[in-house]
């Protein structure tokens, strides 16, 4: 099977395009044809190892595992032979975390793992969109910040994959929504349910003497210091970008004062029951995929420059032909 292998820590180029073999699904476990996959700034970060962290966990001179990726979908074409949950042919998404491999053809995982069936309605790419920014979403407000309805919810970078999920999840657990982005992406946060928008070009919003319930950084460009200020006396500060900072904050916050800053592993919280919520969601029109560009495999490298540019709406999603 094609593969996209990564042997060493750097740049975009260090991803390349090889013939690997195809794995072999376990007893307990599914081989999954793929159809689409995401590409997102944590796999950037997982490539070239930054922050330093990664390389503690996942391989301190070369990754460990050489095959990266983690959110997909596709269509099952082996199953061991203690499978019951899924039968070849099945239409399925979901993630993997912990071995990644996504970057391939096939990709095996257990039937218990983070895996379900792909609403009708929904394209491979939609499916894996929602795998990617709609999970994180999900942990960090339902889990982490636990938003109420009428609260006041700030989601900071509500364009992007992350963004654009949350503004659509603050407003289905019924908060007042404000999206933060440039002036090129307003109209797409409002058609996602914002109730205001803030044009970070125009406005900072930590000046502005506003406050809010929960501030969610979905693009870590606002730190909790800067932040603390726009916080309602028991509000708190989200982060999704992981950094010694963050860690200090939230033990200092957790035993001292009322406002919050909290990050999470969301990635390694995730469960099945998360992923069929936002199935179920798409389905019944609650939340809709935001997918802005394809590449093919074999330009993963091309995926990750334009990742890294902090530009993209919504997913970048990788198709498979054939």
């Amino acid at each position: 099977m094609r593969a996209i292998v990564c042997t060493k820590y750097g740049a975009p180029d260090v991803l390349l395009l090889r013939e690997v073999a195809k794995p072999e699904p376990k007893d307990n476990e599914v081989r999954i044809k793929l159809h689409a996959a995401v590409v997102t700034p944590s796999d950037c970060a997982f490539r070239k190892a930054d922050p330093f962290i990664i390389r503690l966990m996942y391989g301190l001179r070369r990754p460990k595992h050489t095959i990266l990726g983690v959110e997909f979908a596709g269509e099952i074409d082996a199953v061991g032979k203690s499978v019951t949950a899924f039968q070849i042919g099945d239409r399925v998404s979901g993630i993997s975390p912990t071995s990644f491999g996504a970057y391939a053809e096939y990709v095996c995982l257990p039937e218990a793992g983070t895996l379900v069936g792909l609403p009708d309605n929904a394209s491979y790419e939609e499916a894996a969109g929602l795998c990617d920014g709609g999970l994180t979403a999900l942990v960090f407000l339902r889990d982490a910040a636990q938003v109420q309805r009428g609260q006041k919810v700030l989601i900071n970078g509500a364009s992007g994959s992350v963004g654009a999920y949350a503004v659509q999840l603050a407003k289905y657990f019924g908060a007042e929504v404000t999206g933060v982005c440039s002036s090129t992406n307003t109209a797409l946060v409002k058609s996602l349910g914002a109730d205001h928008v803030i044009d970070y070009t125009q406005e900072d919003f930590t000046k502005s003497g506003r406050t809010y319930d929960v501030i969610f950084d979905a693009i870590g460009k606002k730190s909790f210091s800067q932040c603390r200020g726009s916080l309602s006396p028991l509000g708190v500060y989200l982060t999704t970008v992981p950094s010694l900072g963050i860690i200090l904050q939230m033990l200092w916050t957790s035993k001292f004062g009322s406002k919050k800053a909290k990050f999470t592993a969301a990635g390694l919280q995730q469960k099945k029951a998360n992923l069929a919520l936002l199935a179920e969601l798409f389905e019944t029109g609650q939340m809709k995929a935001v997918v802005d560009r394809h590449f093919p495999l074999e330009q993963m490298a091309e995926a990750h420059r334009y990742v890294e540019t902090r530009r993209k709406k919504g997913n970048v999603v990788i198709t498979f032909g054939g």
